[in-house]
């Protein structure tokens, strides 16, 4: 059944973030732009919403993103980049189109790795008749994030063990003991237009630390559902490892197109691209990579040769492991050499 206005969807992501925790694979390049599986990370939201129907998508960032406008040039999507010459917040950012938000729209999060059912979400939004719907991951240490309390109805009692619901209080990084749920706010939202009044004009303000609690305090119905999916917040770069591995597990049920090549046993990725002679355990080998040496739990990107050892690191495009790596972050065009004195040892 087509569902009424659902022609004319429209995403936002929003493309916030430089980065600055994944350096140094953010020198040179926003995080947005970082790749996964060979593709930047903001694909994979842009995938998601494309698949559930958005038409159209604007993507908002508040620094000069022209990799990233390029980028999005390509996408075979109506697409476009909104630039703010001043941040604006998250909900400032996306005030700024408020001649465009006529209808129910979506906003997600550029800076995080998410692919998942969109359309399942957007199908409860209508049907819990509420104004802003927000979607759920479940984490086990809640304490760095968001979390949401949900209830069986508007205005209820909280209830820990429910995965979809309304929205009945929000607290930012709680202690362990102020945490009522295990449940975070994975930045993607369904949003009716009239919420977006709310919103102060021409000053910065926040979804989640303004605009959503005073939806909340004026009773409108918020609802919110754990996703059916993968969500990595890629705060630290050995999350970029655990997201791709990831992907690459739930390949078979996610809307994103996944590269060629071979997944083993293990659930190592190589590219279709890529060559390997030596020995790969839990890592992903992405195009143009050759690993000669070893490579565990690491991922290797797009034109990167480990003569060496890499383990638990990550490794940037186009450099080059002659030594041993642990526990490393490795930029681009980057050449590890051997340590004479040390591999005496």
């Amino acid at each position: 059944l087509p569902v009424e206005g659902s022609e004319n969807l429209l995403g936002i992501i929003m493309a916030g973030g430089r980065g600055t925790r994944l350096m140094p694979l953010t020198t040179n390049r926003p995080k947005p732009m970082v790749p996964v599986l060979g593709r930047p990370v903001i694909d994979y939201v842009k995938d998601a919403m494309v698949a559930a129907g958005m038409s159209e998508i604007i993507v908002t960032t508040g620094y000069q993103g022209e990799q990233l406008i390029s980028h999005v040039d390509s996408w075979n999507a109506s697409s476009r980049v909104n630039q703010e010459d001043s941040p604006m917040g998250t909900a400032g950012s996306v005030k700024l189109l408020s001649e465009e938000l006529t209808e129910t729209f979506v906003v997600g999060s550029g800076d995080s790795v998410a692919s998942f059912d969109v359309a399942d979400l957007l199908d409860s939004h209508r049907k819990s008749g509420a104004k802003v719907t927000m979607a759920l991951w479940q984490v086990d240490d809640p304490t760095e994030f968001g979390i949401v309390g949900l209830s069986k109805e508007n205005q209820g009692q909280i209830d820990s063990k429910l995965s979809e619901g309304y929205i009945t209080k929000f607290k930012e990084k709680p202690t362990s003991e102020e945490a009522f749920s295990n449940l975070i706010n994975a930045g993607l939202y369904i949003i009716e237009p009239e919420v977006m009044e709310l919103v102060p004009k021409g000053e910065k303000y926040d979804f989640s630390k303004q605009l959503f609690p005073d939806v909340l305090s004026r009773g409108w119905p918020m609802y919110a559902k754990t996703v059916n999916g993968i969500w990595f917040d890629v705060g630290h770069p050995f999350e970029l490892h655990n997201a791709q591995m990831a992907l690459v597990e739930k390949r078979a049920e996610l809307p994103f197109p996944m590269p060629e090549g071979e997944v083993l046993p293990d659930g190592s990725f190589i590219s279709s691209k890529a060559s390997v002679s030596g020995h790969v355990s839990k890592s992903i080998i992405l195009e143009g990579a050759s690993v000669n040496g070893a490579v565990v739990n690491s991922v290797i990107m797009s034109n990167s040769r480990v003569n060496g050892v890499s383990e638990s690191s990550i490794v940037g495009e186009n450099s080059i492991v002659d030594s041993r790596i642990l526990n490393c972050v490795i930029g681009d065009g980057n050449h590890i050499v051997i340590d004479l004195e040390n591999e005496r040892r």
